[in-house]
């Protein structure tokens, strides 16, 4: 494979990579939707990967081009990143790890590239392919421009650099692909990150099975909506409790702040929210913020209407 990436590059670019990067895909095992809450899951990398090519240059360029036809050239200044959040393509993904790096370091003068990405994870089919990708632009940014960073620093720069595409990631994703270890599953606990290992049983063999339904999460709202309905009730849980509800992002820090296990934080919520919709007029009512407010301050982008 990577033999046949390195011909593929010659041809394209005219010269051999300098060096390759390797970011896996991901499936998890237990905890659905709760990273953004900041409460612990436990995945696993996976064989499928993102493996680019890579030749450092001395323009200040960044060219993009993938083994699949399906995705188009990129290029643009590594001076002027522009990711645009309405119509995510792939490259915004590398543009999102490759500016992560640029604003943590403050580089004044980063390193041109010419990358040639192969990837085997199936696209949108929620085994991380775009996370792999932003994952991959980090550390091919980083080693690009002479940088050193560790596994854990590289997951949540890249958590964070996610979000310029619009994606309110909890961070699952990210720390996987760099902490995995084979023959282990991870637990992933968060503020701070660390992870575990996990033994899997001798002998085991997980079928992941493609459903072959694809489901882009930058390009719908759908996942976002998740992540807002838990920072909303965050905010009101908060406030209900006499906690600083502005500063309040996670579920899991509410707990924390109350001191309660989660078996008392499960009676709180019951207790303080309804199970009926709230409507933004009665959010805005409980929190005593206007409408515009609610969509400025706490609201993504994509979940304002």
């Amino acid at each position: 494979r990577l033999q046949k990436l390195k011909e593929m590059f010659v041809s394209k670019f005219g010269s051999p990579p300098k060096f390759y990067v390797r970011a896996p895909g991901r499936v998890n095992l237990i905890g659905e939707h709760i990273d953004y809450c900041g409460y612990a899951v436990l995945p696993m990398a996976i064989e499928q990967d993102i493996l680019i090519a890579v030749e450092p240059v001395k323009t200040q360029v960044v060219q993009l081009a993938n083994t699949n036809s399906l995705y188009l050239d990129f290029s643009t200044s590594v001076n002027n990143i522009q990711i645009n959040k309405t119509n995510p393509q792939w490259h915004n993904y590398f543009l999102c790890g490759l500016k992560g790096i640029q604003e943590h370091f403050g580089l004044n003068n980063p390193t041109g590239m010419n990358c040639l990405l192969d990837g085997t994870i199936p696209p949108s089919s929620g085994l991380s392919s775009s996370s792999a990708l932003v994952c991959c632009a980090g550390l091919v940014t980083l080693r690009a421009n002479g940088k050193t960073l560790s596994k854990v620093e590289l997951a949540e720069i890249c958590t964070k650099s996610e979000r310029y595409v619009g994606t309110e990631g909890g961070g699952m994703d990210q720390s996987i692909s760099f902490l995995a270890e084979e023959g282990t599953a991870k637990l992933i606990e968060f503020s701070p990150l660390k992870a575990t290992d996990v033994r899997l049983p001798s002998g085991a063999v997980f079928v992941i099975a493609n459903s072959c339904v694809e489901m882009n999460k930058a390009a719908t709202s759908h996942y976002n909506i998740r992540v807002m309905e838990c920072r909303l009730a965050t905010k009101l849980l908060s406030n209900s409790k006499g906690l600083d509800w502005k500063k309040m992002l996670r579920l899991h820090d509410v707990q924390t702040k109350l001191g309660v296990s989660l078996a008392e934080m499960l009676t709180i919520v019951e207790e303080v929210l309804h199970p009926e919709p709230y409507s933004t007029k009665e959010i805005c009512k409980c929190l005593g913020i206007s409408l515009e407010e609610l969509q400025s301050q706490i609201l993504s982008q994509n979940t304002q209407d």
